[in-house]
């Protein structure tokens, strides 16, 4: 082949050795995608080079990005904020063995701090289990209920729910607060706990705060509340709810979720 081409045997063996255009540019790709996304793995980096239009497999990202040093980056640590100890009523989980078939119905709520260079902060979230989307949020200095509260009525102003509603969290005493419960009753939702001293009955809420910590809040020093606030919020409503793929939804984002099920229900 090389005799009919004119080529010589040293030449046709550097080019093998050379990688391709094709390979050069995959490569590109794969650099650009593990910075935009360093908590990636290598299969999310894998759905995320698909979307944009590389058609690639688990198994060569993996290998690329072993050959090029491109570790997925780890940080953990926990602190408590769950206080049970209260006598306030106690609600039975109604999450356990639900499996919801559509939107609102059913949503974790949970609460998390965030480090800042001379005190803390914490977070409260509110997550629709069947998109993983974030619909409700607060940042606040103080863990009283006020904090969960203003993210469960940004959750309700929202998505106003109107069919049946579980609302699923921990025993924490902002959650069993009369404040709380009487504002989850006044708009029809039902009140689920987690049993005690079990963590994975709200594993929801768990996964999405670890993602929280590891991809944002690990990443970062903020200085003050309003910069946490801006720089967490931006992570929540433009990274996490728009850009970030998750594997339960079969690598794609929250949003783009929702908008294929609007889109069905228009055509329907």
């Amino acid at each position: 082949m090389c005799r009919l081409a004119g080529l010589s045997r040293a030449g046709f063996y550097r080019k093998l050795q050379q990688p391709d255009e094709y390979e050069m540019g995959l490569r590109a790709a794969l650099h650009e995608a593990a910075l935009e996304h360093p908590f990636y793995g290598y299969r999310r980096l894998t759905h995320e080079l698909k979307r944009r239009g590389w058609t690639v497999g688990e198994r060569r990202v993996r290998r690329m990005m072993r050959e090029d040093n491109l570790l997925r980056l780890r940080k953990t640590r926990r602190f408590q904020t769950t206080d049970s100890r209260h006598d306030r009523p106690i609600y039975p989980n109604l999450a356990r063995d639900l499996r919801p078939a559509g939107l609102n119905q059913l949503w974790v709520a949970d609460i998390t701090y965030v480090r800042l260079r001379a005190e803390f902060i914490y977070a409260a979230v509110v997550l629709d289990v069947f998109s993983r989307r974030v619909v409700g949020w607060a940042i606040g200095p103080g863990l009283e209920t006020e904090l969960p509260l203003a993210a469960l009525e940004q959750a309700l102003e929202a998505r106003r729910p109107t069919g049946e509603l579980v609302h699923h969290s921990d025993r924490g005493t902002q959650y069993a607060s009369h404040k709380y419960v009487d504002k989850l009753r006044a708009n029809g939702v039902r009140i689920s706990m987690s049993r005690k001293g079990n963590p994975y009955d709200n594993a929801f809420a768990e996964s999405f705060m670890k993602t929280l910590k590891t991809e944002e809040v690990y990443a970062n020093e903020y200085e003050t509340l309003e910069e946490a606030q801006a720089e967490i919020g931006r992570f929540v409503e433009v990274i996490y709810n728009r850009k970030r793929l998750h594997s339960a939804l079969g690598y794609r984002p929250p949003a783009e979720l929702e908008a294929e099920l609007a889109n069905a229900k228009t055509a329907a």
